[in-house]
């Protein structure tokens, strides 16, 4: 069935209009992505390289205006929270997930329309893609709602395997009936069979859209029309080169910005969405560097006069004492904590204390303090995880900071690892307290670092 491209191209621009006037933030990154027909036997719903928005003219058809909307959000979501560029040593699918699942709330609750076919997950809203991947089973199958054609697993299969599980998350048979019998675009032009709704210029922020030509098979350019098709056997775009994802993670940091900047000023950013934006724009510094900066600081040598220097001279001198700190460490060890994210928690302490003279009380606890507990580490010991740590129950951390009461200690740091789900203590101890944090747990007292 034929699509009329020239309606579909209408549809499309009065969607982004719409969300100009009422979502002028969303609005404002939607106009950075040019957007361009993509070829149906790669691209069955919408994607996006982090260059341009890629849509498959039948979709667009069969969804109503405020899905338009969603979808071309969700487009620019991805590139604006630098999806592109995050994903590291991760698994692919898993992570193109967490991303989905990361956006889709804050649409949601932002007042606009999902497709029938996105995956909503209430749950996440307001967690990073970073703190979702590991909520998610690494034999997950589910299909994604688009395409991330920013990266693959390998440059020969990877993008092969994304579509067939973007095929699958597409409605089958509305695919099977309605395929088109041509499409729109250009069956020479490298960029995927293109027909653009407009080209948003990367040479200045300010110099707005500019239509791109169709080149016809000699290369000359071509005035555009509604009536080229793009060949069946288009490729995909190719995934970003590391040069392409760093300018990328710039511009787009800076885009989203600019955005929240103006949206704040015209009142209409707030909510979960404007938090996240709040938190992503801060410099961040990993949890390591963080724990470590408040224990050095802790443990810094000083000058006392407590025992004056020997050296011989008409003044008194100070000595350099170098103190030991004695530290709490209690971990969660209830069901939802793996033993591979303790033992990642534990050989960062270990390798703190190597640095620092520490005595460490270490103190597992799912609801109750585990059989044998506590652990006293010396500063000359080494720091060795237990052979067996009993758990997997629920989570309560008023074991622990009772313990610490009920035996008189009075430690100088307590540092909790934990996903801060279970009950606190009413009151805060007299004695600093550390929370690292894995997911969106709330903690009610005491320094908080967010484990990603």
């Amino acid at each position: 069935m034929a699509v009329d491209i020239e309606w579909i191209e209408t549809k499309l621009a009065a969607a982004r209009t719409r969300l100009i006037l009422d979502k002028p933030f969303l609005g404002a990154l939607v106009l950075r992505l040019p957007m361009v027909t993509a070829n149906p036997e790669w691209c069955p719903t919408t994607a996006t390289d982090a260059r341009k928005l890629y849509y498959n003219p039948e979709y667009i058809a069969d969804l109503s205006l405020d899905q338009t909307q969603f979808m071309l959000a969700h487009e620019a979501l991805h590139c604006a929270l630098s999806h592109f560029a995050r994903r590291r040593h991760r698994n692919k699918h898993r992570w193109d997930l967490a991303c989905d699942y990361a956006i889709n709330p804050l649409l949601i609750e932002d007042g606009l329309e999902p497709p029938p076919t996105a995956r909503i997950m209430p749950m996440y809203l307001g967690m990073t893609a970073e703190e979702i991947y590991p909520l998610i089973d690494e034999n997950d199958q589910t299909g994604t709602l688009d395409q991330h054609l920013y990266d693959r697993d390998n440059e020969s299969g990877g993008g092969r395997q994304e579509q067939k599980s973007n095929q699958a998350a597409h409605d089958t048979d509305q695919q099977q009936g309605h395929r088109p019998e041509n499409g729109t675009g250009d069956p020479d032009d490298d960029s995927g069979g293109e027909h653009p709704l407009d080209q948003q210029s990367d040479d200045g922020e300010d110099k707005g859209g500019e239509p791109i030509r169709n080149k016809n098979r000699d290369g000359e350019q071509e005035g555009e029309t509604d009536d080229t098709h793009p060949d069946e056997g288009d490729p995909a775009p190719n995934p970003l080169s590391p040069e392409e994802r760093a300018t990328l993670e710039v511009q787009w940091q800076q885009r989203l910005a600019g955005a929240a900047r103006q949206a704040k000023q015209s009142g209409k950013l707030g909510g979960t969405l404007a938090r996240l934006i709040e938190h992503l724009l801060q410099p961040q510094l990993p949890w390591r560097m963080l724990l470590a900066r408040y224990m050095t600081a802790m443990a810094r040598d000083d000058f006392s006069y407590m025992r004056p220097s020997r050296r011989e001279c008409d003044a008194i001198l100070p000595s350099l004492k170098s103190s030991q700190i004695d530290i709490a460490v209690a971990i969660d060890t209830s069901g939802s904590i793996k033993a591979g994210e303790i033992e990642e928690f534990l050989s960062e302490i270990a390798a703190l204390k190597g640095q620092i003279r520490t005595r460490i009380t270490l103190l597992p606890c799912d609801s109750r303090l585990a059989p044998g507990a506590p652990w006293i580490i010396e500063p000359w010991e080494d720091f060795d995880l237990p052979e067996s740590l009993t758990g997997g129950g629920g989570t309560d951390f008023r074991p622990v900071l009772e313990w610490i009461e009920d035996n008189g200690i009075q430690p100088e740091l307590l540092v909790y690892f934990t996903d801060a789900g279970g009950p606190f203590p009413e009151k805060a101890p007299n004695y600093p307290v550390i929370w690292l944090v894995k997911g969106k747990g709330k903690t009610p007292w005491g320094q908080r670092i967010q484990l990603n």
